[in-house]
């Protein structure tokens, strides 16, 4: 990951989520739906890391 310089006192404290699609990119890519899942899922842990590492006092997530 490219290290971004960040102004602490202009993000937000709260990010909302919304999950969705990651059955749609399987299938773009000839997967089975539940590898997009997966895939998505690791996308979030990496999110959930970051966010945390960089200030972000609440995740707000909603999975369809």
């Amino acid at each position: 990951m490219d290290t971004i310089s960040l102004d602490v006192n202009r993000l937000p404290r709260h990010v909302g989520i919304i999950m969705d699609g990651n059955g749609r990119w399987a299938q773009r890519h000839k997967l089975k739906i539940a590898m997009g899942h997966r895939a998505g899922t690791e996308a979030l842990r990496e999110i959930i890391r970051n966010s945390s590492d960089i200030g972000i006092e609440a995740l707000s997530l909603y999975a369809f």
